[in-house]
């Protein structure tokens, strides 16, 4: 059976719609920058979206190709996930205002998964999709402590579950450590396509630090 990252790392990707504090691992991701509203239909983030993944499975696939990655397992390619911030709010988000959205959409990878194999698939996507993956980043990420909620429902409702999430942390003794290297984190369990808006899970993350 293929390892899948959402139900071995329950703690990470599987957390209660109440609000908790957990400690984040370094880990690597295939990543992709961009800018704007991301509902628009031919944004930046639906753009980078296809990017990831397209890259995610030219690795996952990489053990029956050419490229044999030391280490490999079937695995089952983790949930898309996104930073998001907006320039002079501080890590609060205005969701009244998506045109001055920046992002970072992500894609976990595997511990074994290294830089040579990563720059691998950028050149093998590239050669067969005949398309410019030149945005797509390996990126290393040390989020740290933070806190973290389980949100259920529409994206735009998340001020909701944020308050509640703010309110247990000063509660637990922390503030909140948005800043220019730690941002305001979604993963999304759900496809948003197929979904019933008012049923979409969507981890909801903030790094956070002692008062």
């Amino acid at each position: 059976m293929a390892f899948d990252f959402k139900k071995e790392y329950k703690e990470f990707y599987m957390p209660k719609n109440k609000p908790s504090i957990i400690d984040i691992p370094k880990m690597n991701y295939i990543a992709v920058k961009g800018k704007g509203n991301p509902n628009e239909e031919d944004s930046d983030y639906k753009k980078s979206i296809g990017l990831l993944y397209s890259i995610a499975y030219t690795i996952k696939m990489s053990y029956k190709g050419s490229h044999k990655i030391d280490g490999f397992f079937e695995y089952v390619v983790p949930p898309l996930e996104g930073f998001w911030w907006q320039d002079g709010m501080e890590g609060i988000i205005d969701y009244n205002n998506k045109n001055s959205m920046n992002f970072i959409s992500i894609i976990r990878l595997p511990d074994f998964v290294t830089k040579d194999d990563f720059a691998w698939a950028i050149a093998e996507a590239t050669k067969k999709k005949k398309q410019d993956f030149s945005k797509v980043e390996f990126l290393t990420y040390d989020e740290g402590l933070c806190v973290q909620c389980m949100h259920i429902g529409s994206y735009d409702d998340e001020p909701s579950t944020i308050n509640l999430m703010h309110e247990y942390m000063k509660e637990k003794g922390y503030e909140l450590d948005i800043n220019d290297k730690k941002y305001h984190h979604e993963i999304y369990l759900s496809d948003p396509r197929k979904c019933d808006v008012n049923k979409l899970k969507t981890v909801i993350r903030h790094p956070i630090k002692k008062a």
